[in-house]
């Protein structure tokens, strides 16, 4: 199956379909003619402008006011890539540097970046043969694009870096030769067209942001078990409730949990208690938000995914080249701030149905063993659910309220982006981690309501469970389990 970049808008749903399916890529050809149009234009404007191009005939930040002759171009293009490859830390997870790839190759096919169709080509090649550059966590300030790590994804192009290619990381020149492939020889601006540009923290932004769509689909199923295995009331849940406060997070929120609790024997016995906790009978308005938040953060992430951000900007039909900053990533490190906690909060919540789960309320033994004391039971999974909960509230403060400035201070204002979009990228592996948790102990305490059954819908996500982790009767070992359990949430497809 191939996926043709061109002027089709690339949706979020798309780009999932793209890793999920294991596409190749190519050019279109309209794409194409815009690569090579732009590239001829900006030859040719270089050679009869009669003034200096930043970027393009000249050196980088504070030193744009330096000149370089022409046949120092090329060279100038390499010394950028080489000298700007300064990430450290953890090295970014394969998925993610190899949607860098296609962010930066879907940015370049506008035909405003003035970069050579084999250089594009040689990043499908890289996409096409399963060769991820090896890029590191830390390095960008989220504004003159992502420099840093973008070199990193770039440099093999040059034989240079390190990329993993057969489960193996090798040089970039070994790269070359396996391949038989020769380094690109980059023309004027090539070096600053493919490290401006907010692929880094788009590629975080757009994982993160799958995640957080089936992390809240996630959180609705596994809390309608928490509600049935609570004994919760769904009164909360009626469509009138939220016809007068009309969110649509919130309406679809509740309408999924009628749907998902429809005939559950547990749902319809008589209740003893008037209400519930917040946990359980705000769940459509908590969720909900969520919901909307994640919905909001689509629309900003996929307009930057589909733009060109790399500076100086090219109009070959307009004869115009310049210099302005489409390579700032403000628009999407505020949005990527708010998606960190809207996706902190599903964990929030998840963790206080835990707890209540666990509390020895409504007929639910202590710690869901019915030898509580002899047994520990499941005390210890809800610390673990607190602190996971309690550092992902740590990273939802906002690094979009950050800024340093760098480049002799030409670069005076940075968005933080990049450290938006790896918080981002944690918070949701943290709170996939909390939710699994929930959904050992909303196992757990749903067989103490036996023989009384649920709806179809959680029956059938119970009984699929129940096949990887078993029920607890007295103290095992309970890391196995949660690592399961969360290997579930990332592998069972539900059913609604």
């Amino acid at each position: 199956m191939i996926h043709y970049i061109s002027a089709e808008r690339l949706t979020i749903a798309r780009v999932a379909e793209i890793l999920t399916k294991g596409y190749k890529l190519a050019l279109s050809d309209d794409a194409k003619s815009r690569i090579n149009h732009c590239r001829e234009y900006l030859d040719q404007k270089t050679k009869t402008v009669g003034r200096p191009i930043y970027g393009v005939t000249t050196g980088f930040g504070s030193l744009c006011n330096i000149s370089v002759e022409e046949e120092g171009l090329s060279q100038l293009q390499k010394n950028l890539m080489m000298s700007h490859a300064c990430g450290t830390g953890q090295r970014v997870p394969s998925e993610i540097a190899r949607l860098m790839i296609l962010l930066k190759v879907q940015s370049l096919s506008y035909g405003h970046s003035g970069v050579q169709l084999i250089t594009v080509e040689r990043l499908i090649d890289m996409w096409n043969n399963n060769i991820i550059p090896v890029v590191y966590e830390q390095g960008s300030l989220g504004a003159s694009g992502d420099l840093s790590p973008l070199a990193h994804m770039c440099l093999p192009l040059l034989g240079l870096g390190h990329v993993e290619i057969d489960g193996e990381v090798v040089e970039g020149s070994v790269m070359m030769e396996k391949m038989g492939w020769e380094p690109i020889t980059l023309c004027s601006k090539e070096g600053l067209a493919l490290l401006n540009g907010t692929q880094f923290m788009s590629a975080y932004g757009v994982y993160s942001l799958i995640n957080a769509q089936r992390l809240s689909k996630w959180a609705d199923h596994i809390g309608a078990m928490s509600l049935d295995a609570f004994d919760g009331r769904m009164e909360p849940f009626e469509h009138s409730v939220h016809a007068i406060r009309p969110h649509n997070g919130q309406i679809e929120t509740a309408k999924n949990f009628r749907e998902l609790l429809a005939g559950s024997e547990i749902g319809a016995r008589p209740k003893k208690h008037v209400q519930d906790p917040y946990s359980f009978r705000c769940i459509p308005q908590v969720h909900g938000a969520s919901k909307d938040t994640i919905a909001y953060v689509a629309t900003v992430l996929e307009t930057e995914i589909n733009s060109a951000t790399d500076n100086p900007t090219i109009f070959p039909d307009s004869d115009e080249v310049i210099s302005a900053g489409n390579f700032h990533g403000q628009p999407i490190a505020l949005a990527m701030d708010f998606l960190a906690i809207a996706v902190a909060e599903l964990g929030n919540i998840s963790e206080r149905r835990t707890y209540k789960l666990i509390s020895g309320a409504r007929e639910l033994p202590n710690f869901l063993v019915a030898n509580p004391g002899l047994n520990s039971g499941f005390m210890i999974p809800q610390y673990t659910a607190a602190s996971i909960v309690s550092q992902s509230k740590g990273l939802c403060w906002p690094a979009s309220c950050d800024s340093i400035p760098s480049s002799q201070g030409q670069e005076d204002h940075v968005s933080m982006g990049s450290n938006a979009a790896t918080k981002l990228w944690k918070v949701c592996q943290n709170t996939e981690r909390v939710l699994a948790i929930e959904l050992m102990n909303s196992a757990q305490a749903l067989e103490f309501r036996r023989p009384l059954r649920s709806s179809q819908p959680v029956e059938a996500m119970f009984e699929a469970y129940r096949k990887v982790v078993p029920f607890v009767d007295n103290d095992t070992v309970m890391y196995p389990h949660i690592a399961t359990s969360v290997k579930f949430l990332e592998e069972y497809e539900l059913a609604r």
